[in-house]
């Protein structure tokens, strides 16, 4: 199938990329990686009198915008497209722009990425710090409704649950709010993996709501025992 008629772009000049070897008409030299066409014959960059540009590819669009910005010739963009024969249409593959635009760009773009960086610094602290506190926060509670656990283990449990982009019980709705049913599961999780024999039940393969009836009493007993001192009890 022979390609389409090469489309005009409201934006500015046209080069092309071809898919099979060209030499200049004028100088003759080739083949040309690029190419602009001239009364329907092809002609290098420099013999265009667009040698002084450089191809920056399609993929960045702030580095292609602020590169336009930048050049002199940014009224006359040089689209640069090539013909996709699987899809029968000419595709853009980036811009020619003057190479001194193309450097101020790229310190634009450099500046923006180095304060982004900050941003993102300054965001993982507070949210670090937000964490800190949250845990705190969370194995307060946990000692108040249990005030024999002992505070090395609570806040342990409120580390683990309260554990950022976990999906544990603490980032849930009620555990933000620090509901009673909220850390209350999650002591009663720590205890149910880590004082009863539940992991080794479902690694032997008993069903999960099975090997949970065979630990209940022993969680039970746990959480009484750590309650012991709540007068509210």
């Amino acid at each position: 199938m022979a390609p389409l008629p090469v489309p005009r772009p409201s934006d500015g000049l046209l080069v092309l990329q071809p898919l099979r070897r060209k030499h200049c008409a004028a100088c003759r030299r080739g083949p040309l990686p690029l190419l602009v066409l001239e009364e329907g014959v092809p002609r290098c960059l420099d013999c265009a009198d667009l040698g002084h540009l450089v191809f920056l590819p399609r993929g960045d669009t702030a580095l292609t915008r602020r590169s336009r910005e930048e050049s002199a010739l940014s009224a006359v963009v040089v689209v640069v497209v090539r013909f996709n024969r699987r899809r029968s249409r000419y595709e853009r593959q980036g811009v020619l722009v003057e190479e001194a635009a193309l450097a101020r760009a790229e310190l634009r773009c450099l500046a923006d990425a180095e304060a982004r960086r900050r941003r993102r610094a300054r965001d993982a602290r507070r949210r670090a710090a937000e964490d800190i506190r949250f845990a705190d926060a969370f194995a307060a509670e946990i000692l108040r409704l249990f005030p024999a656990c002992p505070p090395e283990r609570a806040r342990a449990i409120a580390g683990h649950a309260s554990l950022r982009g976990s999906g544990r019980v603490g980032r849930s709705a009620s555990g933000r709010a620090l509901s009673e049913t909220a850390v209350i599961s999650a002591v009663a999780a720590s205890v149910r993996h880590l004082d009863t024999p539940y992991d080794r039940l479902l690694m032997s393969g008993v069903a999960r709501p099975e090997a949970r009836q065979r630990i209940r009493a022993a969680v039970d007993s746990v959480l009484r025992a750590w309650r012991e001192q709540n007068p509210h009890a």
